[in-house]
């Protein structure tokens, strides 16, 4: 699975739309500047004559009158007509500057739409806003990534219901087969009537763990996960476990081997951890090649309970990360036997996360060690 992070410690560079928004800012400046300037130089000069003979020519009076009123008008409010100018030249140019940022407006609002809609559109904004259009880009690669993984995950799942639907018709189409036998044929001998009880009994118990696996995946579809976290005895809960999976391993020849500090303690909900141990005790038994031993071993390191497990059996590095995906079986090749839905260790990683810790795999090829961090205490 690709695990896509936006988080980042770097900061976004935006300092090239700064310098162009700082750079419109003092042109705007200059320009309202330099028109006062300019105001002032023509209102002092020529201007000014060609004012007065202008007032002169449009309302029939004297020079002397026309100067007068000239004065009287526009050099006596000079400082009124300078702010009118000054205001109006920002009213202008600052619209012009608006305009600008209308454009990256809609320029992100494009790039929005493009990252919604599912069209094929590319997201483009201008050089300036090169930082907005890499941070957008990388989300929509990362949601476009999650799409797929929960298609395959959704394709996984309905494929495995397929398979179990499958799966479940044939163990129980034995038990009706063997059922039948028994009670048509009452004659039949003891010995024989031994045989087809017991592998009547084996296709029930097969039955009812594919139906177990069903439930597994309506409860990993829908759970909802409430937490209640206290001290746990981590020796007890291990050794508690390893007894009930005796009968499992001695079937094989297999052995758990505990060596964890009896006075070990996790803070943690039991229930769902003791979940989390089960689950891979059990993909490690089923895993193990006969006669061989799993390690189960335990230690502190700062403040963090480090609980490994070890089989024989190796993994190819390319499928490590994906033994945690949700409906994943290492053994591509079904089984009806061994192999379950593919759950067990998606599950333990979600707890696991929920209690603030880590599980990781590594394999060397030979050997195989799945390793659980979680808190010792609050």
């Amino acid at each position: 699975m690709l695990d896509i992070r936006l988080k980042s410690n770097k900061k976004p560079d935006y300092k090239s739309l700064e310098r162009i928004v700082f750079a419109r800012i003092v042109l705007i400046a200059s320009i309202a500047l330099g028109a006062v300037f300019i105001i002032l130089l023509l209102a002092r000069g020529n201007v000014g004559d060609f004012i007065a003979n202008l007032i002169q020519v449009i309302w029939r009076i004297p020079r002397e009158m026309a100067l007068s009123k000239y004065n009287y008008y526009v050099r006596n409010n000079l400082d009124y007509i300078l702010i009118g100018t000054v205001a109006l030249f920002f009213v202008i140019l600052t619209r012009f500057l608006m305009s600008q940022f209308e454009k990256y407006f809609s320029e992100i609002s494009n790039s929005l739409d493009a990252l919604v809609e599912d069209n094929g559109r590319q997201i483009e904004m201008s050089s300036e806003m090169s930082a907005m259009e890499s941070k957008l880009k990388a989300i929509k690669y990362a949601l476009d990534e999650r799409e797929r993984e929960a298609q395959l995950a959704e394709q996984r799942k309905n494929d495995l219901v397929m398979y179990l639907a499958h799966d479940i018709k044939t163990p129980l189409t034995s038990v009706i087969g063997y059922l039948s036998l028994l009670e048509e044929a009452q004659d039949i001998p003891d010995r024989q009537k031994a045989k087809y009880i017991a592998i009547t009994l084996d296709k029930a118990i097969r039955l009812e763990k594919l139906v177990d696996e069903f439930f597994e995946i309506t409860r990993y579809s829908f759970q909802t996960i409430p937490m209640q976290k206290e001290a746990i005895d981590l020796y007890y809960m291990l050794a508690q476990m390893a007894d009930e999976f005796y009968p499992l391993l001695v079937s094989k020849g297999q052995e758990a081997i505990l060596d964890v500090p009896q006075d070990m303690v996790v803070y943690g909900d039991p229930d769902k951890l003791a979940r989390v141990f089960n689950n891979i005790l059990k993909n490690a038994a089923a895993y193990s090649p006969e006669t061989s031993n799993i390690d189960i071993k335990a230690g502190i390191s700062d403040a963090t309970a480090v609980i490994s497990f070890t089989n024989e059996g190796g993994i190819p590095k390319d499928q490590l990360s994906s033994i945690f995906d949700k409906f994943y079986r290492l053994d591509s090749s079904r089984s009806t036997t061994t192999g379950g839905a593919g759950l067990g260790l998606s599950i333990a990683k979600e707890i696991v996360a929920l209690h603030g810790g880590n599980i990781y795999a590594d394999s060397d090829g030979k050997q195989t060690t799945l390793t659980v961090e979680l808190p010792c205490a609050p």
